[in-house]
């Protein structure tokens, strides 16, 4: 189905045809082609290269677990034979797909000899980089699909723009991969997408053999694919084709590759997808992590990541008209919301979208209001902006690029720079065994550190029992009683990785068994999840 376009974001050359003199209509169309020139697809795609690249070089800090826990260590006991495997795979609600893309590469720096600790740091992020930068052009695309190229323009600078974007997209989660899947998928959905020339039925296939992908790799993706296949569904003349000789074999064909993947690697049957809704969904096991009211996503965790381009997604999804795709939106968040467990990064495929109707907003203002109280067109869209435009970009940076870089550079890096320290170390044999005393996975592990030696952290595996601590809550709880009990029986570490916070009440334990400071690096200013964390301590022994 094909939706009308509203008329102040048909083309330029449409808008000049009907409104301005042949004169000035020769002058635009010389000054669009110049601009089609500067601004071709694969500039654009080049250009997104090049910042996610300078995006991923940029990234220090730590922000989920998952990033290196559920990709990058499982990843580094593939290629390397060590790492760290936590309880989700011991109870098969992980796919091996995801991990296998950061194996590959891991394989290659072997190969090449270069698995140094900076490209062991860097590479993964790097290689995220290129599959980010796929999906803004394919938010270009898209927007340029629905809105023209003028758009298209707009919608990717909000998107290279937003704070949690920069922050978030170029880490190495299921959920950016999620989103370039999206994005991709979005823009060859015939229900979704509008350009004229394309073959409904080869773009159909390809975008249902995406969907399909990004739910092998993120099973609560089908909440997204559920919206738009409907929407397909009932928008196609040819809905048993659809049904049964498109979505049935390739949604089986990439859950029989997968299931095959997923046999080689766990060494016996395992349906990912079952147990993961199984554990994650009904029985809210997710929930063992935390809770949030049902507003969270609206009042909190999704307006945190859209910030300051709120008012402009807004003025754009009511402006645009384009209900299927604000309605995906509302879908997404209404969904989540039921779920007791929210984290901001599940809601990030969505985030793109509502940065599109931003730059739809931001395009708008090309439109100046005339005295008598109608819209007048700007003559020279491309060299001269309207002061309200420029007071917007101008809002717009400032309060997204100081934000992105902070998150980016400064907030939680302790953890990262601890373990970077400790990588170098290691390799001049410095480092012969670590503990760290602090919440479990606080920082990342083997995929860093990439030496084979004994390291130790607090497990947080759920309980079979509801309401008995897990040892990392224990810890929490009572750091010196803890300490002191688990001191019993340890093998002692050569070095002890902990925060400032229980360093004030461990000191004289520390002290006792002959630990001294060895490096303190600076990780937040302010508290995240719990009490401020302002530094990570090393601690090393002396005898």
């Amino acid at each position: 189905m094909v939706e009308k376009r509203p008329r102040t974001m048909l083309s330029t050359a449409k808008l000049v045809r009907n409104e301005d003199s042949p004169e000035l209509l020769r002058s635009e169309k010389r000054k669009f082609k110049r601009y089609g020139v500067f601004f071709s697809t694969n500039k654009v795609l080049l250009f997104c290269l090049a910042f996610r690249f300078a995006n991923a070089l940029l990234l220090q800090t730590y922000f989920n677990p998952d990033e290196h826990w559920q990709a990058l260590e499982v990843a580094h006991d593939i290629t390397f034979g060590y790492g760290h495997l936590t309880w989700e795979w011991k109870r098969g609600i992980r796919s091996y797909l995801h991990p296998l893309l950061f194996a590959c590469l891991y394989k290659l720096l072997a190969l090449l000899g270069i698995d140094t600790p900076l490209l062991m740091i860097k590479a993964p992020r790097l290689l995220q980089s290129i599959f980010s930068a796929v999906g803004d052009f394919y938010l270009y695309r898209l927007s340029g699909a629905l809105f023209g190229d003028y758009v298209a323009k707009w919608a990717l600078f909000s998107q290279l723009t937003n704070w949690f974007m920069f922050f978030c997209f170029n880490r190495t989660l299921s959920n950016s991969l999620e989103t370039v899947l999206t994005l991709a998928s979005l823009y060859y959905w015939p229900c979704i997408s509008v350009a004229p020339t394309r073959i409904s039925k080869v773009s159909r296939k390809l975008a249902l053999f995406m969907a399909a992908l990004s739910c092998a790799i993120r099973p609560t993706s089908a909440i997204t694919w559920l919206y738009v296949g409907l929407l397909e569904l009932f928008s196609a003349h040819d809905q048993l084709r659809f049904i049964f000789l498109e979505a049935a074999p390739i949604g089986s064909l990439v859950l029989g590759i997968t299931f095959l993947l997923d046999r080689v690697m766990y060494g016996s049957w395992t349906l990912v997808p079952l147990n993961f809704l199984r554990f994650n969904v009904f029985s809210s096991g997710g929930d063992f992590y935390g809770t949030h009211k049902w507003h969270w996503y609206f009042t909190q965790g999704f307006s945190a990541m859209l910030f300051s381009f709120i008012p402009f997604s807004i003025s754009g999804i009511i402006t645009s008209r384009k209900w299927k795709l604000s309605g995906l939106i509302v879908w997404v968040l209404g969904i989540h919301s039921l779920l007791g467990h929210k984290e901001f990064r599940f809601v990030l495929p969505i985030l793109p979208i509502a940065l599109m109707f931003s730059g739809y907003s931001l395009a708008a203002l090309r439109y100046q209001t005339s005295s008598n109280g109608k819209r007048a067109k700007s003559r020279d869209l491309h060299t001269k902006r309207p002061m309200k435009m420029n007071l917007a970009i101008i809002f717009l940076l400032t309060t997204n690029i100081p934000m992105g870089l902070y998150m980016s550079l400064v907030h939680q890096r302790g953890t990262e720079d601890v373990m970077n320290h400790l990588a170098r170390e290691a390799v001049t044999g410095k480092v012969k065994r670590i503990l760290f005393l602090m919440p479990c996975h606080s920082t990342p592990y083997y995929s860093t550190l990439h030496q084979n030696l004994p390291m130790q952290f607090l497990d947080c595996t759920p309980s079979v029992e509801k309401g008995s601590p897990v040892e990392s809550e224990r810890f929490l709880t009572n750091p010196l009683d803890f300490s002191i009990e688990f001191a019993k029986n340890w093998t002692v570490p050569s070095h002890i990785v902990l925060f400032d916070s229980e360093e004030r009440l461990l000191m004289d334990f520390l002290i006792s068994h002959s630990f001294k400071e060895d490096k303190r690096f600076f990780h937040a200013h302010f508290k995240v999840d719990r009490d401020l964390q302002s530094s990570v301590v090393l601690y090393v022994l002396t005898v």
